[in-house]
Order: structure tokens, then C-alpha cells, then sequence
């Protein structure tokens, strides 16, 4: 046991959130799960309180799930987080890293600054211009900028079986734009209904799990009836999903990749990592991993 006091910001009562806050229970003998809704932030007096709790006078802060689901609430929300941050409490992963994933297109293009091979992307505010990359694309999947596990993701065909008229299109898309101003598609590619999770904890690499669809969906996410199974890359493939979480330099992450007929290609990097496809895909036991390595960074 230690002194120390680490909490946890997350969702009460999810598993995620729970095991963490267990595991560091286990090593330092404190336990504290923060609703971000429940904090309030004053400046005059530099507190960030959550109930009696002082967050700017914690240890660490281990930010395991910002918020239920990605909006650009979640921006303020870390935010506020950087007010304990600049009082010496160290947050994992840092906000200034998560910041620059929460919202996908920024996401989308540290990657492509990199030089990491992504599906074919557009990024437009003009229908007519989403309209001509559907029909370049054949197929494309328009995404929320803030959105997980393929929430309000839409996929629209312009040629094959599912194929719609330009007029469908055109009305589809503006129906879409209605909720997302800017727009941002990209090609559906083939993954033979398989995609992987590639786990890092503090740059290192952890282990492999895959997403298996076990419906015709055109994703394979846990939500949409994806399974987890055991999968095990090649140096090659490990070496691209290590490039492309190293931009963002987060303590714990997961590199969504995609094993296509033309190569492998990285779908994006995740804020805050999954540590249920890690366990039940890979056999990796996240949690305790990751507290160890924040008490360690902690410790003075």
C-alpha cells in the first residue's frame, strides 16, 4: 500500500470504470470514481470539486471515460481537467493528448501528418461534394466527428446490389448534414467482416484482440453483435500500429486496424483504450497493468 490518491474519471458503476478504480484500490488503498457532470470548477478559490473531493489536490487522475458519449461537451469537459493538471496532479492520459482524439478529424489528420495509411477520406461541408465522393468511393460510411463504437454512422452506396439513385444520395446526405455540419466519410473497404485492436500501455506494445461480425452488418463492433477472438500480427503490423499511437503519446490506447486486400490501414487511435476486447480477445488483464504504471509515474 501507499499514500498515494488516485482517482478515477469515469462513468459509476461501469465495468471499465469500476475494475480501475479496483485495481487501484488494491495497490494504494484509496478509491475515488469522478462523474465529470457531478465537478464544478472555481477559479477564485482553484478548486475542481467533485462532491468534498478537491481534484487539483489528488495524486493522479487516471481518465478512463470522459463522458457516456463524444460531443463537443467532452472538449469543456477535459478543459477543466487542465486546471488540475496546471496544479501539479498528473493525468493520464494527459488532456492535451486526449483533446487531440476526441474529435475524429483531428484524429484524422495527425495520422495522415504522419504518414499512416487510412481508408480514402473526405472531409467537406458541401453536399455536392459528398455526393461525388460517395459516387468515386462506390461506397462510403459518413461518421460524427464525436462518436463511439460506430454511433450514428451511416453507410452509403452508389454502386453494387445496395446502390441508390443520385437523388436518394443527395437527400441522405442532406439529412446527415443536417446533424453533422461538417461531413466526414470515408470509403467503406472490404475487412472480410474482421478488424483488429492493436493494445498499447505507455507506448509499449501489449497484445492483438479482433472484432468478428457475426451478423451481415457492415461493422463488426461489440454493439452491433461483433465478438471478440485471439489474433496475433506480424512485426510489420505491429510496428505500423506502434507509429500510429506514438503522435498522440498516451499512457494506455487501443489502434483500431484493418487488414484489406491492398494492406493494412489504421482506422484511428482510441482516447481512452477498451479494456473488455483486451481481456476477452487477448487475455490481458488491463487494469491492474495500467494502475501500476500510473502509481509508478506517480510515485515521487
Amino acid at each position: 500500500m501507499t499514500d498515494l490518491k488516485i482517482g478515477v474519471i469515469g462513468i459509476p458503476g461501469k465495468w471499465s470504470t469500476e475494475i480501475l478504480a479496483d485495481a487501484l484500490e488494491a495497490e494504494t488503498g484509496y478509491r475515488c470514481v469522478i462523474d465529470m457532470a457531478d465537478v464544478a470548477l472555481d477559479l477564485e478559490t482553484r478548486t475542481l470539486m467533485a462532491g468534498d473531493t478537491d481534484l487539483c489536490g489528488l495524486d493522479g487522475l487516471v481518465i478512463k471515460k470522459i463522458s457516456q458519449d463524444y460531443s463537443p461537451a467532452t472538449l469543456d469537459r477535459l478543459e477543466l481537467l487542465r486546471v488540475a493538471e496546471a496544479a501539479g496532479v498528473r493525468i493520464f492520459s494527459g488532456t492535451r493528448s486526449i483533446l487531440g482524439l476526441v474529435n475524429r478529424l483531428s484524429c484524422t489528420v495527425t495520422l495522415a501528418n504522419a504518414g499512416i495509411p487510412m481508408p480514402a477520406t473526405c472531409v467537406t461541408e458541401s453536399v455536392d461534394q459528398a455526393l461525388a465522393a460517395v459516387q468515386r468511393f462506390g461506397s462510403a460510411v459518413f461518421k460524427p466527428l464525436f462518436s463511439t463504437k460506430a454511433r450514428g454512422m451511416t453507410l452509403m452506396d452508389a454502386t453494387g446490389d445496395a446502390a441508390e439513385s443520385a437523388t436518394a444520395l443527395r437527400d441522405r446526405i442532406t439529412a446527415f448534414k443536417a446533424d453533422n455540419p461538417v461531413m466526414y466519410l470515408q470509403k467503406k473497404v472490404n475487412l472480410s467482416g474482421r478488424d483488429l485492436g492493436m493494445v498499447f500501455l505507455g507506448g509499449a506494445y501489449l497484445g492483438t484482440y479482433a472484432r468478428v461480425a457475426q451478423t451481415d452488418s457492415w461493422n463488426t463492433t461489440i454493439l452491433h453483435g461483433g465478438k471478440y477472438e485471439p489474433f496475433e500480427p506480424d512485426d510489420a503490423l505491429i510496428d505500423l500500429a506502434r507509429r500510429a499511437q506514438a503522435p498522440f503519446d498516451l499512457d494506455f490506447t487501443t489502434v483500431d486496424v484493418g487488414l484489406t486486400d491492398t494492406g493494412p490501414i489504421v482506422f484511428e487511435v482510441s482516447a481512452f483504450g477498451g479494456f473488455k476486447g483486451a481481456l476477452e480477445g487477448a487475455s490481458i488483464d488491463a487494469a491492474p497493468l495500467y494502475a501500476r504504471h500510473v502509481i509508478e509515474k506517480v510515485r515521487p
